[in-house]
């Protein structure tokens, strides 16, 4: 039996987060896979790094690939079948890790160094995004700058 969480009255106030609610509910039922160990680091206002610990690959046997809205990072390394292990606890084996990113978040690069695997993601919000402050004026005065702005558009065609 599947327990959704119902998020019903969250729709009556917010327009667009259909995607977060149905992710929410789909994490709850994903098994908990704690290999290979990673952190999560928010360097700055908009920049974040994901470090993880891949000791024993090399950049040949990893691969970061960037869909919408999902980074995924994946290894795979050929296993040696003549060696014989007396004991065997380096974890070589393959993995795929996915990381839901937000809208309008890059991946920048990545660098292997020392085992560690390091992804620089930016949030870039466009122009047009981001928060602009609206004049209330009445009708008329907004007539007038409609007019004024046509003028000018007008008055530059003319020069040039």
């Amino acid at each position: 039996m599947r327990n959704d969480f119902d998020f019903a009255p969250l729709y009556r106030s917010s327009i667009g987060f259909d995607r977060v609610f149905n992710l929410l509910n789909a994490q709850r039922f994903q098994a908990v896979d704690t290999w290979p160990p990673y952190d999560i680091v928010k360097a700055g206002e908009d920049d974040y790094r994901i470090t993880m610990a891949v000791a024993g690959f090399g950049e040949d046997d990893l691969s970061v690939t960037h869909e919408r809205n999902v980074l995924v990072i994946a290894g795979t390394k050929a296993e040696k079948e003549d060696a014989q292990y007396l004991h065997h606890g380096i974890a070589g084996r393959s993995f795929e890790r996915r990381f839901e990113l937000a809208d309008h978040v890059k991946v920048l690069g990545a660098s292997l160094k020392n085992g560690l695997l390091s992804v620089q993601l930016k949030r870039e919000i466009p122009e047009e995004m981001k928060p602009r402050r609206i004049a209330i004026g009445t009708g008329e005065s907004q007539q007038v700058e409609e007019q004024t702005a046509s003028l000018q558009i007008e008055g530059e065609k003319q020069v040039a």
